[in-house]
């Protein structure tokens, strides 16, 4: 197994491919960097199909372009901590990972490549689009639609319903109780937009 990224989010990828009893597990990193533990960091070369790649790099738009590099060369395992809760009912999709001590409730569908990150809360219904993130603690209630790159921040809530745009910054401790346009940053209780943001992986 290899984790693409050598940074503090590739350590806890790489305990959580511990967790799932996985020993052999190799470090990509396109900077020069020194082994993570025991586990030595050589530069990504293109694959050949059989290498499964977990992306181990927390900022979404730089996730994309990384899953849009490797498309079709490498597969994409889910990385799913043994000490994470996860409905038989819930969708799980390619390269998402998925930290301790989170709960994803009944029909919940994740998409490609997200972050649910340590102890977050995802109820009932919920629907994440690709490449989000949940920060630790964070708690969706049920039926909240995310979408595509946005970041919800670590004890962000969302009330029961809520629909959060494309490519959105949800700043920590913010209380969500409004439906959140596309690109928005919002902070506060109850949150609230700040700025309209440039799409980071138009850049």
């Amino acid at each position: 197994m290899i984790v693409y990224g050598a940074s503090g989010h590739g350590k806890v990828v790489i305990e959580i491919l511990e967790s799932m009893g996985i020993r052999e597990i190799e470090i990509w990193d396109d900077a020069d960097r020194p082994p993570v533990w025991e586990y030595n960091v050589s530069r990504p070369f293109s694959g050949d199909g059989d290498n499964q790649v977990v992306i181990g790099i927390g900022a979404n738009a730089v996730r994309m372009k990384i899953a849009a590099k490797l498309h079709g060369r490498v597969s994409f395992p889910v990385a799913l901590h043994s000490g994470a809760i996860v409905s038989v009912r819930a969708r799980v999709g390619e390269g998402t990972v998925v930290m301790a001590g989170a709960v994803i409730n009944a029909d919940t569908s994740v998409g490609k490549h997200c972050i649910v990150n340590t102890c977050a809360s995802i109820d009932h219904d919920c629907v994440l689009g690709d490449f989000s993130h949940v920060s630790p603690n964070a708690t969706l209630s049920g039926d909240v639609h995310i979408g595509e790159g946005t970041h919800f921040g670590a004890g962000a809530v969302a009330i029961q319903g809520i629909r959060i745009g494309k490519w959105c910054t949800i700043g920590a401790g913010a209380v969500v109780i409004r439906d959140v346009p596309d690109y928005a940053t919002v902070v506060g209780n109850p949150a609230r937009i700040i700025k309209i943001n440039t799409p980071q992986h138009e850049q």
